[in-house]
């Protein structure tokens, strides 16, 4: 079994008699998952609100929404707040997908997913994981040793047990928040009335067609969702009803421009600052506001745009007569509800209209698709079981319904029937492979998420897919295809007991163990990858386990919070597969642990999966596996997007080959001064948190810990950087220091007249509103905001709200005990009016950084080494009035833990700032997503881009595949796209009858002299003039002492005259070797390797 289910939980629910679903009313509050009552005994109570379908949803979450706090200027909670309906903290990487609202409505939800095979059991673990309110597990049937093939959920001990009740403890497991319960009596249509979305993975057309007419019918609709696995062949049909609401269709962000100027024409030209593109599109709606002059456009009306372009667009209206445009102006897109018709599958069957596509060099494969199903369908109503697998009679049968089906055919009839197609298709048609129902059920649970909130939009209305590209390249003997009553007869129905056997033992990295790698971890167990005596798996990552983990790496519970992720994942794969061979390691492969993965470990890998979540550890892993020729499995995942790259020796290109241009950068002077954005303000305060609370602490310990050698190393530097941290280290030890936490709210208090009112009184005394540059333009254009000083009060509660996050963290960092009153507003506002705030006068002649190329704001002077010589005398004066042992307390930004005020003071900092400048302000949750550079996340996508991988490992470990073969993917749910193509092969160069590639790596063994070296590159008709090792020159044909080197070993000259250590476990070196032809041309060629021992 999987490990034990979280800590707080209760028991789980079985139904077998007809009736509605009883959900618990508890198990909707998710902000303490913890203090829910035992699941078993909520769900005796019966509560109508709970069987309603998306609209009663909606009202659900409608009155949630108006009984949670809401996101209005507050920054965090005073005193005794209502508690938020979300737990943010476990829930924060979905929430940056969804929103608040997406989320209530899935915590409103009721689910039916019948048929507990592989894709019901990775449905359910999807939607159990998002947080719906509940989920019903249906089957009638028993757990088969088959089952194994492709369902996480069971072990050998559940063969003969009834799969949903077999399944509902281990779900239980994933969230004690959601109620599950199992019904395993035969399902009728009544049933159904209970949930707001069914989900079928195993029925017949007929009864698919019954329950989806009452589904489609129903007073509101019932989402009804059917999907099948079979072998390697899959497909999807979707209906949420004759009129279905999509509020967000896409997920995006509302696009938005800086207006630069607007003509008085018909249409008018609207033209933007050129700081970023718009991305308008003819058709879509936006609002204007800000306007100055032309203010009849500010009336918050939608208008449509026409002649949309980079820099600027046209909007269907006559402004001749309007006011002239002065300045300003912000453009915003409105996003517009869509209502889709959607065709009940009885008349969708018949006429299907378009087929969503994945695969374009496969464009007439889904109406083929379409009518195999049917004719699988028929086949088992006929004969009450599947086609065996390698039976040529069931597959003659399989064709003869297919062209029955076809020849009646009205419209829509396929011209030519592709026979070795359909054989693949009857043969696997049994089984449930783990990478099918991976894929799937991602996309399933996504069009699930999608029926129940109105995010996104859903898939219209059938996606079939196979990929029969992964089976072996050699045609099977039907013998290979016979059950060996193992766990993985199922797969080697589809791809014999050969490829199995080297699945078994291949030797498998697998680089992260975070959320795509526990995806990879169970399917690889599930595969039977790595289980064989001589395979093995071995797992690698540094990072801990965090609560934020637990919504989308399942193979994690509560307790195991600050574990290592590998470790635990690993175990947790054993349970699902004891068979499995693995090492968990807690090591980040880097240069700086090659002495772990060496030379040795990388050949006798035969396949790098990789599941990172930064660009440069991909980077590293794809030289490593380019220097070992080792095939690398790449995915990624950015919130409903996937993508999959494979990258092959000698086949694609690698990983590094191509790569996205660097995300743009605001200037530093943007950020300081001129904000236009709230992403420029949140930018700016988790500046000034990890200066204040991190940085300067640390720099003053470093100073108390060695006085001498700081100042020796200030004075060294000698620059501007150094007399700042001087000036902070002063600070923090003398005028600003704290001793008590009065002091501590003095301190915060000067800081918010510093920030708020101080520096922007400056700002505009240097550049007043009618300020103009060298060229006479405005100073104040766009995107340039004029901003004004806030004006500090008690009665505003998110200043006092600022004043307490400011002054608890400050009270941290000097290790000063924090009163609870501080969290009173009374008492917290009498503490604040004890403070004297001196005034602050304006200075002439301040400089004030203009320049978007400046990379720092501190300015340099002539007279830096002076005044770091003062600065350090007063240091040495301050130190000798300091408590023995006096250490700070340096604070290191955590975004994950909502009661630790971090995220309180850059939230405050940030919308005070947004305040000065007028730029609407965020919410916490808002300002965590951007200042804390929360990766958007779900397990939809995770899921299925695992999936896809590991179909193509079967290519991988089959050895034969050619690059036609292999599929790299993007798709992205949200739309739904999805998009596969074959990859990239590698550039080649040439040299007389020799080709390479970047894969080839010219090997040298046998520890050859430089004599040797020139003479073997020689016989390739290669004059070698320059060979290098690393930065050091071992040899060049123009410097004639070298040539004394020459019958030297090249393993000593790299030792002696570049004092090269070589570690014990490198048995060979790289050398860089610069060549001509004999026509005297430069010739590129591969890196060279030379074997010394």
């Amino acid at each position: 079994m999987l490990p034990c289910k979280r800590a707080g939980g209760g028991e789980a629910v079985v139904l077998e008699v007809a009736g509605p679903i009883r959900s618990p009313e508890a198990s909707i509050k998710k902000h303490k998952i913890t203090d829910l009552p035992p699941i078993a005994s909520a769900t005796t109570a019966t509560t109508a609100a709970n069987t309603g379908n998306v609209r009663s949803a909606e009202k659900s979450a409608a009155s949630d929404s108006n009984n949670s706090n809401g996101a209005g200027s507050s920054i965090m909670g005073l005193g005794n707040g209502n508690p938020s309906d979300i737990d943010e903290d476990l829930h924060s990487r979905q929430l940056a997908v969804y929103g608040r609202e997406t989320m209530r409505r899935l915590f409103a939800s009721n689910i039916l997913i019948s048929g507990m095979q592989g894709l019901g059991a990775e449905i359910a673990k999807n939607l159990i994981l998002a947080g719906v309110k509940s989920v019903t597990l249906h089957d009638e049937g028993v757990v088969e040793l088959w089952d194994l093939s492709s369902n996480f959920i069971f072990s050998e001990d559940d063969v003969g047990k009834n799969r949903a009740l077999a399944s509902i403890q281990k779900l239980q497991e994933l969230n004690n928040a959601v109620a599950i319960s199992a019904l395993t009596t035969e399902l009728t249509k009544e049933k159904l009335s209970d949930f707001q979305a069914v989900v079928f993975t195993d029925i017949s057309l007929e009864k698919a067609v019954e329950f989806d007419d009452y589904c489609h019918n129903h007073q509101p609709p019932i989402a009804f969702i059917k999907s099948e696995v079979r072998g390697l062949f899959g497909n999807i049909f979707c209906d949420f009803g004759p009129e279905f609401t999509v509020f967000d269709v896409d997920g995006e962000e509302p696009h938005t421009g800086i207006i630069a100027s607007i003509s008085n024409d018909n249409p008018p030209l609207i033209s933007c600052v050129d700081d970023e593109r718009i991305e308008f599109q003819d058709g879509d709606l936006v609002v204007f506001s800000e306007v100055h002059g032309m203010t009849e456009l500010n009336d918050g009306k939608p208008r449509k745009v026409k002649n949309a372009r980079p820099y600027s667009f046209s909007i269907d209206e006559d402004t001749t007569n309007y006011s002239a445009y002065e300045k300003g102006g912000i453009v915003t897109q409105v996003k517009q509800p869509k209502i889709i018709n959607f065709k009940p599958l009885r008349e969708a069957l018949k006429d299907p209209g378009d087929f969503l596509l994945s695969d374009f060099s496969k464009f007439d494969r889904p109406p083929v698709l379409h009518l195999a199903f049917q004719a699988l369908d028929k086949f088992i109503q006929e004969l009450g079981r599947f086609p065996v697998a390698g039976s040529e009679e069931d597959a003659q049968k399989i064709i003869s319904l297919f062209t029955n089906i076809n020849d009646n055919l009205a419209d829509g009839r396929v011209e030519e029937i592709d026979h070795k197609l359909l054989c693949h298709f009857a043969f696997g048609a049994r089984a449930v492979l783990n990478p099918m129902a991976a894929m799937f059920g991602g996309i399933v649970g996504q069009e699930v998420v999608k029926a129940c909130s109105g995010k996104f939009h859903p898939l219209l209305q059938f996606f079939y897919f196979d990929s029969v590209e992964s089976l072996p390249s050699e045609p099977l003997d039907p013998r290979d295809l016979q059950p060996l009553n193992s766990r993985y007869d199922a797969q080697i129905s589809v791809f014999g007991s050969k490829l199995q056997k080297r699945l078994e033992e291949a030797k498998v990295f697998v680089v992260g163990s975070g959320a795509l790698g526990c995806e990879f971890l169970k399917n690889l167990a599930l595969m039977g990858v790595s289980c064989g005596n001589q395979g093995k798996l071995t797992i690698t990552d540094d990072d801990v386990i965090e609560k934020s983990n637990l919504t989308r790496q399942f193979l994690f519970r509560d307790w195991n919070i600050g574990q290592a992720k590998s470790t635990v994942a690993a175990s947790a794969a054993a349970l699902i597969n004891p068979h499995l061979n693995t090492e968990a390691l807690q090591i980040r492969a880097n240069p700086e642990t090659e002495n772990v993965f060496n030379d040795t470990f990388w050949e006798n890998l035969n396949v790098v999966v990789n599941a990172l979540d930064n660009v440069n550890a991909r980077l590293y892993i794809d030289q490593r596996c380019l220097y070992f020729q080792k095939p690398l499995l790449e995915s990624g995942t950015l919130g409903a997007k996937c993508n999959t790259q494979m990258v092959i020796p000698h086949l694609t290109e690698n990983y590094g080959a191509s790569r996205d241009p660097p995300e743009k950068q605001a200037p530093m002077c943007t950020v300081h001064s001129f904000p236009h954005n709230i992403d420029h303000c949140l930018t700016w305060a988790r500046s000034e948190f990890e200066g204040l609370l991190e940085k300067t602490p640390a720099e003053v310990n470093a100073y108390l810990t060695s006085p001498t050698e700081y100042a020796s190393a200030m004075k060294n530097a000698g620059d501007a950087q150094a007399r700042d941290n001087l000036d902070r280290v002063l600070e923090c030890l003398d005028k600003d220091r704290c001793e008590t936490f009065q002091d501590c709210i003095t301190w915060a208090r000067l800081r918010f007249g510093d920030y708020f009112a101080d520096r922007v009184k400056q700002l505009t005394f240097t550049f007043p509103e009618n300020a103009t540059t060298s060229n006479g333009t405005p100073f104040w254009s766009a995107p340039k905001r004029f901003p004004r000083p806030l004006q500090f009060s008690v009665d505003d509660l998110s200043h006092l709200q600022f004043l307490m996050a400011a002054s608890i963290l400050r009270a941290e960092t000097y290790g000063i005990p924090i009163p609870d009153w501080v969290k009173s507003p009374v008492k917290l506002a009498d503490a604040v009016n004890k403070v004297i705030v001196p005034d602050f006068q304006p200075k002439e002649n301040v400089k004030i950084e203009t320049d978007e190329k400046a990379t720092s704001m501190s300015t340099g002077s002539i007279d830096d080494a002076v005044v770091i010589n003062e600065l350090l005398q007063k240091l040495e004066k301050c130190q000798k009035q300091l408590p023995t042992g006096f250490k700070m307390n340096p604070i290191q930004f955590e975004k994950d833990d909502d009661t630790n005020f971090h995220m309180d003071l850059i939230a405050g900092l940030a919308n005070m700032r947004a305040r000065n400048y007028g730029i609407p302000e965020v919410d916490k949750l808002k300002a965590k997503f951007i200042a804390g550079r929360i990766i958007p996340a779900i397990a939809t996508s995770t899921a299925m881009a695992t999936g896809l991988v590991c179909l193509e490992l079967y290519k991988v470990l089959d050895g034969g595949h050619k690059l036609e073969d292999y599929r790299n993917t993007f798709a992205n749910l949200a739309l739904p796209l999805f998009s596969m193509a074959e990859p990239v092969p590698p550039k080649v160069f040439k040299h007389q009858d020799m080709s390479w590639t970047v894969w080839d790596r010219w090997i040298l063994r046998d520890n050859p002299t430089l004599r040797q070296l020139l003479q073997w590159l020689q016989d390739k008709g290669l004059n070698a003039y320059s060979i290098s090792y690393g930065s050091c020159l071992l040899f060049n044909s123009m410097f004639p002492r070298h040539k004394e080197r020459m019958d030297k070993k090249v393993v000593d000259l790299v030792r002696d005259v570049a004092k090269a250590e070589l570690p014990p476990y490198r048995q060979h070196f790289d050398v860089v070797v610069a060549c001509e032809d004999e026509d005297d041309n430069d010739i590129d060629i591969p890196q060279i390797s030379i074997y010394f021992s």
